[in-house]
């Protein structure tokens, strides 16, 4: 007789995402893995996000989540205490309380193929995908990716094609460049990407999509562009967002290696928008 499908461990619910992005993918500078919890506690369901804060841990916790995976690690910076009287603290204690496990995959699932920015990239339906920035030895890793669509778009039109892929904020959709010029290759990455500007007109891109484009590096990037036909554009989109679609691709990969292990979890995504800007003003006269 089959055997029946048995409950994972938070260890093989690691493992297996670890499988699909190695830790020594991470950058060296980055915080990955196992934050809080026993690994050899079970785990019926998986909770993803993209930020590690009190209102995700709750959700995760009202969802009756035993693990909760996100994409921003939570002890990035050394602190010095983790006390209840501290965010981080709050944050460990409220989940270790209720029994809720904490796994990060950052910068190793930014590498990963597919990944943050691929899942970015498909949502925007670019085909052809190959990384911005490989990894050393690993041409088919790294940071961002650049792709094409299938006929060239208006540069208007392929921002509303962001806006309508991604989910709302309040930073919305902003864009540097002609409307009404044609693009149809892109670069993507997910998360902050305005160190990549070398390998971006490298790529040559007709557009870059990325998110926290500080005003100086973009600046310079348009001031070069100008004696390059103005390429490439730039559509700056909230870092939340671009990393969001990353979480449910990664959910029914988890559910599917676990079970080809003969584990069963569910996995659920969360649905609370973390982006921490909550209000947009208009500017006068808009």
């Amino acid at each position: 007789m089959p055997q029946s499908p048995q409950p994972a461990t938070v260890q093989q619910v690691v493992d297996a995402i670890e499988a699909m992005h190695p830790r020594e993918w991470a950058q060296p500078w980055d915080a990955v893995g196992l934050v809080c919890g026993d690994p050899a506690a079970p785990v019926a369901k998986v909770h993803f996000a993209v930020d590690p804060v009190l209102e995700v841990v709750e959700e995760a916790i009202a969802a009756g989540a035993d693990l909760l995976v996100t994409h921003h690690p939570l002890l990035l910076r050394p602190v010095n205490s983790v006390a209840a009287t501290t965010f981080k603290g709050a944050v460990l204690h409220r989940a270790v309380r209720a029994g809720l496990a904490i796994h990060v995959a950052h910068t190793n699932a930014d590498a990963g193929a597919p990944g943050v920015s691929d899942a970015l990239a498909r949502v925007l339906d670019l085909d052809g995908l190959v990384p911005l920035d490989p990894l050393p030895g690993r041409p088919d890793l790294g940071i961002g990716r650049v792709g094409h669509l299938a006929a060239p778009e208006r540069l208007g039109d392929f921002a509303d094609r962001v806006a309508a892929a991604l989910p709302a904020t309040e930073q919305g959709i902003r864009l540097a460049g002609d409307p009404d010029a044609f693009v149809q290759r892109v670069a993507v990455c997910g998360g902050s990407g305005d160190s990549l500007f070398d390998q971006v007109r490298a790529s040559g891109a007709d557009v870059y999509v990325t998110a926290d484009l500080r005003h100086h590096p973009a600046s310079e990037a348009r001031e070069r562009a100008g004696f390059e036909d103005g390429r490439p554009y730039l559509v700056d989109v909230a870092h939340w967002a671009s990393e969001w679609p990353w979480l449910a691709g990664c959910a029914d990969r988890l559910v599917v290696a676990l079970a080809a292990d003969g584990r069963t979890v569910a996995a659920h995504v969360s649905t609370t928008r973390t982006d921490p800007w909550t209000l947009r003003v208009p500017s006068r006269g808009e």
